[in-house]
């Protein structure tokens, strides 16, 4: 009887036991996670949410007193009346749909290549990813030195060949082709990391069967290798059109948005509203439209890359 009595004893401390376990795994589901949700939302929600509570207002850094509620008056007129806007829109879209399909093009060409066995490729591999782990503001610099009219190499050897010099800095009709030219050279390593990774994961089981079936090296690129890496073209146009989007860094250092605006961009055109001219609500309305075009090209591409997985 007393071993019975001592059993009913330890049964409900069992069950307390068992509480407090259950009490811990309910809680520690948000307690775990706070820590990072509270950087993130200080990191990102934050300034997000002050950017467009500003978008709204009239105020500058030199002025005296709260913003003014203006509402959507920076809106309209950045829509409506400010030709200098539109043009940014336009040079923005344009440099990264150009930029970014030639490094699409010959980032794929070149992980292709590079997915061979030959001698050198992991030398050769190195020397091509160089370009993207350099300092942008020394890419930058050094681009200058090349596509400098008197004294660059570029010019230097369009001159022997054909006796002519190119404006490639100072002409606004050449001057945001040169600025592509300078990104593709940066950033097309970035695309074909991506595809290499994408070509290494690829099964072998269909490639041999093609070649059973008496498929040649040009169908077995077009009916199965590009088919089968379009999901991971997908991610790396994504990242890459993003990043092309928000360039700033090159572009200022090059040319600072000219000649007469003709290589400003929406970066450019926001950072000299809130810091040249101080209309830092004006400028916020430039970046929260900005954001928008960042996230729509983010969701096409999600949703691109779906499509493509399930094609496959």
């Amino acid at each position: 009887m007393r071993q019975a009595a001592s059993d009913i004893r330890a049964k409900p401390s069992g069950k307390i036991a068992r509480g407090k376990i259950h009490l811990h795994e309910r809680w520690s589901r948000w307690v775990f996670p706070a820590p990072a949700v509270i950087v993130l939302l200080a990191l990102m929600a934050f300034p997000v949410g002050y950017t467009l509570y500003l978008s709204f207002t009239k105020w500058s850094p030199t002025a005296v007193g709260l913003p003014e509620f203006i509402w959507f008056e920076n809106y309209i007129k950045l829509i409506t009346d400010d030709e200098r806007f539109i043009n940014a829109v336009g040079r923005t879209i344009l440099f990264t749909i150009v930029g970014v399909s030639i490094q699409c093009v010959l980032g794929v060409s070149l992980a292709l290549i590079f997915n061979r066995e030959f001698k050198g490729r992991g030398f050769f591999r190195t020397i091509f990813l160089m370009s993207m782990v350099a300092t942008p503001v020394a890419i930058a610099l050094v681009w200058m030195m090349i596509l400098d009219i008197n004294t660059g190499i570029l010019n230097y050897i369009l001159h022997s060949l054909a006796g002519v010099r190119v404006a490639w800095l100072s002409d606004r009709s050449v001057v945001l082709w040169s600025l592509i030219l300078v990104d593709t050279w940066q950033w097309t390593p970035f695309i074909m990391l991506i595809a290499l990774a994408g070509l290494s994961a690829l099964p072998t089981e269909p490639y041999e069967s093609a070649v059973i079936d008496g498929a040649n090296s040009a169908q077995l690129l077009w009916h199965l290798t590009l088919p089968m890496l379009r999901p991971t073209i997908m991610v790396a146009l994504m990242f890459r059109s993003i990043d092309a989007l928000k360039t700033f860094d090159i572009i200022y250092v090059i040319t600072r948005g000219g000649p007469a605006f003709a290589s400003e961009t929406l970066n450019l055109y926001a950072f000299s509203q809130g810091l040249f001219y101080f209309n830092m609500g004006y400028a916020s309305a430039i970046l929260m439209l900005f954001f928008l075009l960042v996230m729509g090209t983010s969701l096409l591409f999600i949703r691109l890359r779906r499509a493509a997985s399930e094609a496959m």
